[in-house]
C-alpha cells in the first residue's frame, strides 16, 4: 500500500520574480517538516533546491526542482521555479502539473514584472493560487502598498487572510483573520505562540475577517444563505468555501512571511494541507480527443512527462505526474506518441538532487524514473489497451538568436550531439541548422538562458565553442519592370551549347493584371519555401524556343532567386515572362537554356530598381513607468518605430516594430538599463524595405566578400 492516497497528496509550485524568496521558503518548509535538520541559505550555497553548481555560482535558481515533504498526514510535492523570464519554460512545465500555485511577492519591491508575466500563465492554466507577501522583516517593506498593487494588477479576488502587526526589523507578529488569532514568533522563527488579537488591532482584524467571509460567501450560494441567516461562517465553512473558490480561480488568499527568518511557513503549510485542492478535487484532465481522465488510483495507469534532465554517470531522468491509476515498479506502459513500450524499472521520490526509491506512485502524485528508451517531454505513457494522450505543454517562442561554432575542427559531430541533449532537456531552446545562412543557430529566451547553454556545453560535454552574430535572412525584390536578354554560346569541339532567352520581370502583387502586350500561353504560380511567390509565364510565339526548354529556363531563374543578385539572399514576389529567344537545332540543350535564363534574370533584376528587404519584429516591452523614457530611447536608437504605449496594471507596455538586425544584444541591454525591472517579447512581423544607405553598404560588403572568396 502507498504511504499516501490520492486525496492526501498536494502538489504546489512556488512562483515569483527573481529574489522573492522561493528557494528560501522551500527550505523552511522542508525544515519545518523535519525533512532536513538545518536550513541552508542562498549565501552559503547549501540549499536543497539550488544544488546545481551553476546555480550556486550565480546565486539564483535556473532549473525547476522537485522536492517533497510530509506535513500532518499529507504529502506536499513542492516545485521550486526560477524567477527570471529567461527560464519561463521551467515555470510553465511546473504549472502544468501543479494543483496550487504559491505566488511570492517581495514586500520591498511590490508586484514586479516577472510576477506579472508568470500570472499570465496561471490564468491560462486556471491554477488555484495563494499569494504570500515575503520579506516583511526588511526595513523597507510595505505590506499595504504590496497588497494594493496586487489587487490593482490581479484583481480584487485577492483576499487578505493575514496581515503583519508591524514590518521591518521588528516583524514577529502575524494576525490571522481566518482563525482570528495572532501568531507571535521568537527571533529564530519556527513554531509561534498563538495569542488573542490585541485590542488595538481588533477593529482592523474584524473588518478584514468580514471582508474575507463576504468574499467566500459571494462565490457559493449555500454559504451566502448561511451567512445571511447567522451573520457569520465558522472556520470549517470558510475553508470549504475557499477551496471551491480557489478551484474555480475566483479567490486568492494572501498570507504573510519572512522566509529568511522562518516566520509564517508552518501556517502556510497548514493551509495547503487543509484547504488547497488535491489532484482528485480538481476538474478532470481532458485528453487531446476531448475525453476526461478521472484522477483515480484504481483507474488505468497514465503518466505525463513534464521535464527531463541529464545527469552525469546516471543518464536521463524523466519527471512525471500520475494522472490516473497506480504506477508500479516493473510495469510496462505504452508511449502514445511513439508507440514504444517502456518498462518502469525504477521509481523515485525526489528531494532536489537526492532520489529515494519507491515501489509505487498513486494518481495525483509526482515522481521520476530513469532511462526511458524513447520518451520525451510532453509524452503520455499509459497502460496497454488504452488510447490516452494528454495535451502538450505550449512553450513560448524565442526572444534571442545566436550562431554557434566549434573552436576545434573535427568536433562538429560532438557539438551536434550536445545541442541535441540540450534540446531534450529544455523545450524553450531551439536548434536550427540554417542552409540559407550557413550557420547553426540557437534560439533562446535571453542572454542568461544562452549563458546556461554555453556552460553546459563546456562543462558537461567538454567542448569549446563560441557564439557569433547570426547572419540576417534578408530578402531581395524589385520595384519596376525590366526586360533583358542573354545568349549563351559555347563551342569547344564536338557538340556545343547554345541558348538565347528574352524575358521580362515585374514586381508581383496579388490581383495584378495580365501583361497587355504579350501573348500568354501558359502560367505557373510557385509558393516559395522562403516566403513570397514566383509567377512564371510562357509568352513564346512562333516556336522561337521549344516548350521542352522552358523548365530549364525556370530552373535557371529559380537558382538565381535562391542566391539573389544583391547580397546572395533569397528573392521573392516576382513575375517572369519569357517572350522570345533562339535555339540551335544541334547545340541547344537544357544546360544552355538554364544558363541563359539565369543570366537574363540576373541582368533584368539589376535594372529593375532592386530592393533589399529585412525582417522586422513586433516587440512588446513591459516596464515600470519611471523607466519608460529610457526604454523608448534605447528602442529608437535601434531604428524602432514606436507604435504606442498602453497601461498594463501599474506597468507600461511599449509596442514597437524593430528590425531584427538591430535586436542583437537587446536582452542584456534591457536588463542593464532597467536593472532587471523590464521584460520583453517579440515575434516576426513582416519584411520591410531596408533604408537606402544601409542597402548600399550591405551590397558593397557582399561584393567585397565575394571578391575575397574568389581571389
Amino acid at each position: 500500500m502507498p504511504e499516501f492516497d490520492t486525496s492526501h497528496v498536494k502538489n504546489i509550485v512556488l512562483l515569483g520574480h527573481a529574489g522573492s524568496g522561493k528557494t528560501t521558503l522551500a527550505e523552511c518548509m522542508l525544515f519545518e517538516a523535519g525533512i532536513i535538520t538545518r536550513r541552508g541559505s542562498i549565501a552559503e550555497r547549501n540549499t536543497t533546491g539550488d544544488y546545481h553548481e551553476l546555480e550556486q555560482e550565480r546565486g539564483n535558481s535556473i532549473f525547476s526542482k522537485l522536492l517533497h515533504t510530509k506535513w500532518r498526514g499529507y504529502k506536499i510535492n513542492i516545485i521550486d521555479t526560477p524567477g527570471y523570464d529567461d527560464f519561463t519554460g521551467e515555470v510553465i512545465s511546473a504549472l502544468r502539473v501543479a494543483d496550487t500555485g504559491v505566488m511570492l511577492l517581495n514586500a520591498v519591491m511590490g508586484v514586479e514584472v516577472g510576477t506579472d508575466i508568470i500570472w499570465e500563465y496561471t490564468e491560462k492554466f486556471k491554477t488555484p493560487m495563494i499569494f504570500a507577501v515575503n520579506k516583511l522583516d526588511d526595513d523597507n517593506a510595505d505590506f499595504d502598498k504590496t497588497v494594493r498593487e496586487a489587487k490593482a494588477h490581479f484583481g480584487n479576488n485577492i483576499v487578505v487572510v493575514q496581515y503583519p502587526r508591524q514590518t521591518g526589523a521588528g516583524f514577529h507578529e502575524i494576525i490571522d483573520v481566518l482563525r482570528m488569532t495572532m501568531y507571535k514568533f521568537n527571533d529564530n522563527g519556527g513554531k509561534p505562540d498563538k495569542l488573542p488579537i490585541p485590542d488595538e488591532e481588533k477593529e482592523k482584524a474584524d473588518t478584514l475577517h468580514k471582508e474575507l467571509i463576504e468574499a467566500i460567501a459571494s462565490n457559493d450560494e449555500s454559504l451566502m444563505e448561511k451567512y445571511f441567516e447567522k451573520g457569520e461562517l465558522d472556520e470549517d465553512e470558510m475553508k470549504e468555501g475557499m477551496k471551491k473558490a480557489m478551484i474555480n480561480h475566483d479567490l486568492f488568499p494572501l498570507f504573510c512571511l519572512s522566509a529568511e527568518r522562518n516566520m509564517g511557513s508552518g501556517r502556510l503549510m497548514g493551509f495547503i494541507d487543509n484547504v488547497c485542492p488535491s489532484a482528485n478535487e480538481m476538474p478532470p484532465q481532458k485528453t487531446k480527443s476531448g475525453n476526461s481522465i478521472t484522477c483515480d488510483a484504481g483507474g488505468p495507469a497514465c503518466i505525463f512527462i513534464y521535464k527531463t534532465s541529464s545527469e552525469p554517470h546516471v543518464g536521463e531522468l524523466s519527471f512525471f505526474k500520475v494522472y490516473s491509476g497506480t504506477v508500479k515498479l516493473g510495469m510496462e506502459l505504452e508511449n502514445e506518441s511513439t508507440g514504444v513500450t517502456e518498462k518502469i524499472n525504477q521509481l523515485f521520490l525526489v528531494e532536489g538532487n537526492k532520489r529515494t526509491s519507491t515501489h509505487e506512485l498513486v494518481a495525483g502524485d509526482i515522481g521520476a524514473t530513469l532511462k526511458l528508451k524513447n520518451t520525451h517531454v510532453n509524452n503520455t505513457l499509459h497502460a496497454k489497451g488504452n488510447r490516452i494522450e494528454l495535451p502538450a505543454i505550449e512553450f513560448p517562442s524565442h526572444n534571442m538568436t545566436v550562431a554557434i561554432e566549434s573552436l576545434k575542427k573535427g568536433e562538429e559531430e560532438k557539438l551536434s550531439q550536445a545541442l541535441h541533449q540540450l534540446r531534450e532537456e529544455d523545450a524553450t531552446l531551439m536548434v536550427e541548422v540554417s542552409p540559407e545562412l550557413k550557420q547553426t543557430l540557437i534560439h533562446c529566451q535571453g542572454d542568461m538562458h544562452l549563458a546556461v547553454a554555453k556552460w553546459k556545453i563546456e562543462h558537461q560535454h567538454k567542448l569549446e565553442v563560441k557564439f557569433v552574430k547570426p547572419r540576417i535572412a534578408y530578402r531581395e525584390t524589385i520595384r519596376k519592370a525590366s526586360d533583358a536578354n542573354y545568349r549563351h554560346k559555347k563551342q569547344s569541339g564536338g557538340a556545343g551549347q547554345f541558348g538565347e532567352v528574352f524575358l521580362r520581370i515585374e514586381p508581383w502583387y496579388e490581383g495584378m493584371p495580365e501583361p497587355s502586350d504579350l501573348n500568354v500561353r501558359g502560367r505557373d504560380h510557385y509558393d516559395l519555401d522562403w516566403g513570397g511567390k514566383l509567377v512564371f509565364y510562357n509568352c513564346i510565339v512562333g516556336g522561337a524556343i521549344d516548350a521542352r526548354f522552358l523548365p530549364s529556363i525556370l530552373k535557371g531563374v529559380m537558382e538565381k532567386m535562391q542566391n539573389g543578385p544583391l547580397t546572395g539572399s533569397y528573392a521573392r514576389d516576382i513575375r517572369v515572362c519569357v517572350y522570345d529567344g533562339k535555339m540551335h537545332p544541334v547545340d541547344s540543350n537544357d544546360i544552355s537554356f538554364k544558363i541563359a535564363g539565369l543570366q537574363a534574370f540576373r541582368q533584368a533584376f539589376q535594372q529593375a530598381d532592386p530592393q533589399l528587404l529585412e525582417p522586422v519584429n513586433h516587440v512588446e516591452v513591459l516596464c515600470p513607468d519611471d523607466i519608460t523614457g529610457a526604454v523608448m530611447g534605447d528602442l529608437q536608437s535601434r531604428r524602432a518605430i514606436v507604435e504606442g504605449i498602453d497601461s498594463d496594471g501599474h506597468f507600461q507596455k511599449i509596442i514597437a516594430k524593430v528590425p531584427l538586425a538591430e535586436m542583437e544584444g537587446y536582452s542584456s541591454s534591457l536588463r542593464s538599463i532597467t536593472q532587471g525591472r523590464a521584460k520583453f517579447k517579440m515575434q516576426f512581423h513582416a519584411y520591410e524595405a531596408v533604408p537606402f544607405d544601409l542597402q548600399r553598404k550591405l551590397i558593397d560588403d557582399y561584393a567585397k566578400q565575394a571578391k575575397e572568396e574568389y581571389a
